[in-house]
């Protein structure tokens, strides 16, 4: 066996250490929760009557005996949404498949699902980052009812599968299994889609090429092709060993798709207590596992936004995730994929040169990745280099590529494309922000150029409509963009602009405390910064004019010359009647209580242990 790489050694051992309380409270809760017989022998006649009541009568039966396994399924499914639209049909499929691996299961609840692509540069998406908390309190909602011994979390883009493993791990004693639905066939090439944006942006193409070019990208049913949040949200549950090996990239409507769907329903089952593995996901998401997603992210090049949404999920299983860890393990672990927008290819392409099966074997191999960890599929992580294939009406497994097909998509660890991570933490007097460096050419890692100041992200357009940004070097700073400001929209629609420009020959660079999409990158963005203006940041004092130097190789974000702290604020987040539509003025309690960025961004409190309960485990 590899030794593993001591960088990824010490990272998981500080981690160990820094969480050795808060993940002992948590194993303690989840274990005592779980440390009983069939979940519904608990309830009460009339409580368990209600919860059989609409069942067939063989079902009825069954939930009335008490032996079965029952299972959960809580899905995302809606038929707006592309990536959702094929869950649809699972339900059915999946209580079949536990029943005939002995269990029964029930559908438990719904979450909603709601798609950035469709509100980005809208008002909605100021709903989007908040809606990974509410799915999780949905999520918790389904499972509350102390009928399950196991749950499938039905999920796959931005929010919703962070969201629903918030939730899951809320109720960690549950074996859980995650069943994806796969990216749609690959459309117009990504690298053409852009192309016309930024024509359209220039305006040399008009509204009818561009949704002409939009239509042939998202076309069928299935995930977006691009390496957004939706599919690094699939690497990351299949090497957090909560997919079923080789699953995440399979696309929708095909034989080997619905096998898998079959697959997961009857592997659930055997893993609750009345199964012969029993594997509660409590037990399956530890440090060694976040590390392993950590490492996945950085080593794939992977959204941005799982660098709040891996920290939420940490803490939710009693895991002081930080990004200074992130940040020591992207100076180790080599970028190996080039995956639209850091590339050309899309995640058919990749998976076809040999996908996750290969990209976990190559990080084995060089000692990146914990094999020792629990996963769905059975201990080691060895098992997610497996691919599914069929034989007949058979699910089989065999072993994955050993090299890759296509190294312009897929590298070898020892043959990389960068010798460090995709993302880079930044710091300075501004605060503490994240960068995606793994789409930006190296001569565009380094600006320094005058501040150019917007509250709005629509007057950044304007502004650039009005060409009162041409021919000249700047960064622009989007502020009041942070989750307590107005829930932490998405800025990608800046980046054609940007794109535009940057292409003219100027220096150009965003600094916000916002987020860019996990599209996002051929522009380097210094992101989430935090501490966020609205909450008295740096940002809040920054000027027109002010030099700022955002270096993404040195991982330095400077402004020279000022004493910000000798500044009073400028501008402000929206109030009162100003939050008025669109859903917003319901979520005035999330966006004074959110917390920062760099914490995950969540609602939720860390899961903090009162100090006589640490003495309790310490002396345990």
């Amino acid at each position: 066996m590899t030794p593993i790489h001591p960088v990824i050694a010490e990272v998981t051992e500080r981690l160990v250490e820094r969480s050795f309380a808060s993940r002992a409270a948590y194993l303690q809760r989840i274990r005592a929760a779980g440390d009983r017989g069939p979940a519904r022998g608990r309830l009460a006649c009339a409580n368990l009557a209600h919860g059989f009541a609409a069942s067939e009568p063989r079902e009825k039966q069954a939930l009335r005996a008490s032996t079965k396994p029952n299972i959960a399924i809580v899905s995302s499914y809606n038929d707006m949404l592309s990536a959702h639209q094929p869950f649809e049909s699972y339900p059915p499929v999946l209580k079949q498949a536990v029943i005939r691996a002995g269990g029964i299961a029930q559908f438990a609840g719904g979450v909603p699902a709601m798609c950035d692509g469709i509100t980005q540069g809208r008002d909605g998406m100021q709903l989007s980052l908040f809606s990974r908390d509410v799915i999780a309190m949905s999520t918790a909602i389904a499972l509350s009812h102390d009928m399950f011994d196991g749950a499938l979390m039905l999920g796959v883009c931005d929010k919703i599968v962070p969201g629903l493993l918030i939730g899951a791990l809320s109720f960690g004693h549950l074996p859980t299994v995650f069943v994806p639905a796969g990216p749609m066939a690959s459309g117009l090439p990504n690298g053409e889609k852009a192309r016309i944006r930024q024509l359209y942006a220039e305006g040399k193409v008009g509204r009818e090429e561009l949704l002409e070019a939009e239509a042939a990208s998202y076309h069928s049913a299935g995930t977006c092709t691009f390496f957004g949040t939706a599919n690094s949200n699939q690497l990351l549950m299949e090497v957090l060993g909560l997919h079923l090996p080789g699953s995440s990239f399979v696309n929708p409507g095909t034989p080997l798709r619905d096998a898998l769907t079959r697959a997961a329903g009857e592997r659930v089952t055997a893993l609750t207590r009345q199964g012969d593995e029993h594997t509660p996901i409590g037990e399956i998401v530890d440090e060694r596992a976040m590390v392993n997603a950590c490492v996945a992210l950085l080593a794939s090049g992977g959204s941005t936004n799982h660098t709040m949404h891996l920290v939420a999920i940490a803490r939710a299983a009693g895991i002081a995730l930080t990004w200074a860890d992130l940040s020591d393990l992207s100076a180790a672990v080599p970028q190996l994929a080039r995956i639209y927008p850091n590339g050309s290819a899309d995640v058919n392409h990749f998976h076809a040169a040999g996908g996750i099966a290969f990209l976990i074997h190559t990080l084995l191999r060089h000692g990146l990745l914990h094999d020792d960890v629990r996963t769905v599929a059975g201990s080691g992580l060895w098992r997610y280099t497996n691919e599914p294939g069929l034989s007949g009406d058979s699910l089989t497994w065999e072993q994955g590529p050993k090299r890759s097909l296509d190294l312009d998509v897929l590298r070898p660890a020892d043959q990389p494309f960068s010798p460090d991570g995709g993302l880079k933490v930044l710091t300075g007097p501004l605060g503490t922000g994240v960068v995606k460096v793994s789409a930006v050419r190296p001569e565009h890692r380094r600006v320094s150029a005058p501040a150019v100041v917007f509250d709005d992200q629509l007057d950044f357009l304007t502004a650039f409509g009005a060409g009162e940004l041409d021919g000249r070097d700047f960064v622009a700073v989007i502020r009041y963009q942070g989750p307590a400001a107005n829930g932490m929209p998405e800025l990608h629609k800046l980046t054609p602009a940007l794109g535009v420009l940057q292409d003219r020959g100027q220096k150009v660079a965003i600094v916000t405390d916002g987020r860019m999409s996990g599209a996002s990158g051929k522009v380097p963005a210094a992101i989430h910064l935090t501490p966020e203006a609205a909450l008295g940041g740096p940002l809040s004092r920054v000027r027109d004019g002010d030099v700022i130097t955002l270096d993404a190789d040195a991982g330095l974000l400077d402004i020279e010359g000022v004493t910000l702290h000798e500044r009073a604020p400028e501008g402000r987040a929206p109030q009162g009647a100003e939050w008025s539509g669109t859903g917003r003025e319901l979520f005035a309690a999330f966006r004074a209580t959110v917390g920062p960025a760099d914490a995950g961004a969540s609602v939720f409190p860390s899961y903090d242990v009162p100090p006589e309960e640490v003495r309790l485990v310490q002396s345990a």
